[in-house]
């Protein structure tokens, strides 16, 4: 099998430094990623049409002469020229346009057009078409013309230079045994990459635009299978890490479990068997923890860190929050003070005093447990034996935030992540194969289902009487508004507004605000009312989306909920219904923002309480980047694939990278070198 020579990866000597340069800002720095810059779109350039023959709404090459140019003032300044052919007239208009575009464009000029045809003024008309000068009989392209992703100072005909280039040198060769795709009827590399650059004149252009050829599916299973090689090389080689080997617990988490005011549900004994199963391996737990909003997780995560800290080891827990910091710090005081157990308080917002007491107790090794923000991994935190870290959302922090609590442990600690967003199957099997994963999918028992209401802002004093109804009955309610300051852009209502007016509304209740921009202090001491029930309503931004734990809290009025995404409203609902009370969430939306978008997924959240199906259907909406944050997590982001529309090629390719990896590793490598030649190496720290 033909390998990948380096020069074919890094020989750009043909090109100039200004080229260069501008394929670096796409990300491309070699011939491989050359030719796997792919077009966005088509147009069809190898027939010209006759103006008679337009029609609205299509895009057509258009050939004539120019019979008429003026540059126009009113209603605002635009270049107006005529284009004649034997069959009639059509306008073609340019809003913004260059000395050199009027040039172009002067009387008795021939030119070659192509653009979508709209109905102007006079006719029909082609905004901003383009246009290259022609002569009677000038061929036409033999294929469809490609449209590139670019960047200022790069242009179509640059990038089609510099891709043709690229595709003579030779870096076409199959990186991988041809057994590999045996059964799955895909053209090879070579084909699939020819045929996507210069697709011929009869290739059906919306299969091509919609990526639903066998060409784009071949190179979707080979960007899907490259992602998985990484992440199970990176899952393969934690095998060969030393990490400390924890003995079972014998005491400590029985007399946990004695102590609580419930029991376990299976689904919690399930994980947590699970958990303290990896934690007795001499290599590294790299375990994502996800249940649904209140499923328990934090309890699991509580029994984990018991087998840590009988086996002699340390404990830190990283929250994003110093809201959710907080409510963990207090949740193990109830849980594990009277085990004799030191805990360590770590915050950005403590006194120095307080803060070297903090650091002393943990590099000491007295705190057996840490817990914090980010503070927990700046250099000046030091453990003494760190055995086994535990980061909840952990898509809140960045990858080198998450690697730098890892390194304050020798030999490398254990590593819980948990999570409150659901991951849909898809994004488990790919941005996820590194990682084992445990799933809490049962709810403890005696929880109120949450009844969720649709609710147009007209009905706005309507919501604020059942506030106050609530409130009056002993309730406590939150008041979720997107934004904490006016923007004009948005016209959005505003917490601080909103606060300033309920409390009006609400003279005879005690109104809070708390929000992003507030010092942590502050944010405590609101938090800390509200908690105490000091605080009857909470007016809020979605600062406290995650974790927050009020029990007797059982309303809740989110404002312009079609502005947000699904698991942001999920997580929002899950601040109520956490007591016995039956619990309302009422999701308000503005009549003049309600697309049909933002209805589609306020009908998810109101049908639905499985955070699995919206995250799901929050996925197909916003994408893998967006649902994920993975501009952060350091996984190879997909640029070809779709993982709801080929699932079957990433089953396949999940089905044979370990054998992969076992009997070909030469090709894995070359494999991963054409796919993910720069790709982030820092996969799911």
């Amino acid at each position: 099998m033909p390998q990948l020579a380096n020069q074919e990866l890094n020989s750009f000597r043909a090109f100039s430094k200004p080229l260069i340069a501008n394929l670096a800002k796409l990300g491309i720095r070699n011939l491989q990623d050359l030719i796997l810059h792919l077009p966005l779109r088509y147009i069809d350039e190898t027939r010209i049409t006759a103006i008679r023959d337009l029609r609205l709404g299509d895009s057509a090459q258009v050939q004539g002469e120019i019979v008429h140019a003026e540059v126009t003032y009113k209603p605002r300044k635009a270049l107006i020229a005529r284009l004649e052919d034997a069959s009639g007239q059509l306008t073609l208009r340019f809003l913004h346009f260059y000395p050199s575009q009027i040039n172009q464009l002067k009387v008795g000029n021939k030119l070659r057009v192509y653009g979508e045809i709209r109905h102007g003024f006079f006719g029909y008309e082609m905004v901003h078409p383009q246009c290259k000068t022609a002569y009677d009989g000038a061929p036409v392209s033999e294929q469809l013309t490609p449209i590139y992703p670019t960047t200022a100072g790069l242009t179509q005909p640059n990038i089609r230079k510099a891709i043709e280039i690229a595709l003579t040198q030779n870096a076409l060769a199959e990186t991988l045994p041809a057994s590999v795709y045996l059964g799955l009827n895909l053209p090879t590399f070579a084909q699939s990459i020819r045929a996507l650059h210069h697709p011929p004149p009869d290739a059906n252009l919306s299969a091509l635009e919609n990526r639903a050829t066998p060409e784009w599916r071949r190179l979707a299973f080979d960007e899907l299978l490259a992602q998985q090689l990484s992440m199970r090389k990176h899952y393969a080689l934690r095998a060969s890490i030393d990490a400390p080997a924890m003995a079972s617990s014998k005491t400590l988490i029985s007399q946990l479990l004695k102590s609580l005011p419930f029991a376990l549900t299976q689904a919690q004994q399930k994980v947590a068997l699970e958990i303290g199963h990896d934690l007795t391996q001499p290599h590294p737990m790299q375990r994502l923890l996800q249940g649904d909003v209140g499923s328990g997780k934090t309890i699991v995560a509580c029994m984990a860190a018991l087998q840590a800290i009988e086996s002699g080891w340390q404990v830190a827990l990283m929250a994003p929050t110093e809201i959710l910091a907080e409510q963990h710090y207090k949740k193990f005081e109830t849980w594990i003070g009277a085990l004799n157990i030191k805990i360590a308080w770590l915050t950005g917002s403590q006194s120095k005093i307080e803060r070297e007491a903090a650091l002393t107790d943990i590099a000491s090794g007295r705190a057996q447990l840490a817990v914090g923000t980010h503070a927990l991994f700046q250099d000046a935190v030091s453990f003494a034996k760190l055995g086994l870290a535990i980061i909840d959302e952990q898509h809140r922090f960045g990858v080198q935030q998450r690697l730098a609590l890892r390194k304050k442990g020798e030999p490398e600690p254990h590593q819980l992540m948990m999570s409150a967003t659901p991951i849909p199957r898809t994004l488990s099997m790919s941005y996820y194969a590194d990682l084992d994963v445990s799933v809490i999918d049962e709810l403890p028992p005696g929880r109120t289902p949450i009844v969720t209401k649709l609710v147009s802002d007209e009905r706005r004093d309507e919501m604020l009487e059942r506030v106050r109804e609530a409130c009056i009955a002993g309730s406590q309610a939150y008041w979720v508004c997107p934004l904490i300051e006016e923007s004009e852009a948005l016209q959005l209502q505003t917490a601080t507004e909103t606060f300033e007016n309920l409390k009006k509304n609400f003279a005879d209740l005690r109104v809070g605000l708390v929000h992003g921009r507030m010092k942590p202090a502050e944010k405590q001491v609101v938090m800390l009312a509200f908690t105490n029930g000091e605080i009857q309503l909470l007016v809020a931004t979605t600062v406290i989306e995650v974790g927050v734990d009020v029990p007797n809290a059982s309303l809740m009025i989110i404002e312009h909920a079609e502005r947000m995404g699904l698991s942001q409203l999920h997580q929002l609902r899950g601040r109520v219904g956490r007591g016995a009370a039956k619990s309302t969430c009422i999701l308000m939306y503005s009549k003049k923002q309600f697309s049909e978008t933002a209805r589609a997924r306020l009908k998810v959240i109101y049908e639905s309480n499985d955070g699995f199906a919206i995250a799901q259907a929050d996925l197909n909406l916003r994408g893998p980047g967006e649902f994920l944050g993975t501009r952060q997590s350091g996984v190879p982001m997909l640029k070809i694939a779709n993982l709801e529309r080929d699932v079957d090629l990433l089953e396949a390719a999940k089905r044979v990278a370990d054998k992969l990896l076992r009997e070909s590793p030469q090709a894995v490598e070359q494999h991963l070198q054409r796919w993910l030649s720069h790709g982030a190496d820092l996969v799911k720290v």
